[in-house]
């Protein structure tokens, strides 16, 4: 399961699934086995939130210099 943001108060959900198989290859001389491994996405979906009124991107402030900014 892969989640990750997608604009304000969206989030981009995945479902993986993921598949491993041992095969085996035959040739006239010899008999090669391989393991392939390989994700395949089943699911996608964007989970959207309520966007608020406004948005701050207060990234880089503490608390005190967050409060300043607003006020």
């Amino acid at each position: 399961m892969n989640l990750s943001q997608h604009g304000i108060n969206q989030t981009l959900h995945r479902l993986y699934l993921q598949v491993d198989c041992k095969v085996n290859i035959l040739t006239p001389y010899n008999t090669i086995e391989q393991n392939i491994s390989n994700q395949v996405i089943i699911a996608e979906n964007i989970i959207v939130g309520k966007v608020p009124n406004t948005y701050y991107n207060l990234e880089g402030f503490n608390g005190q210099q967050a409060l300043e900014l607003v006020e």
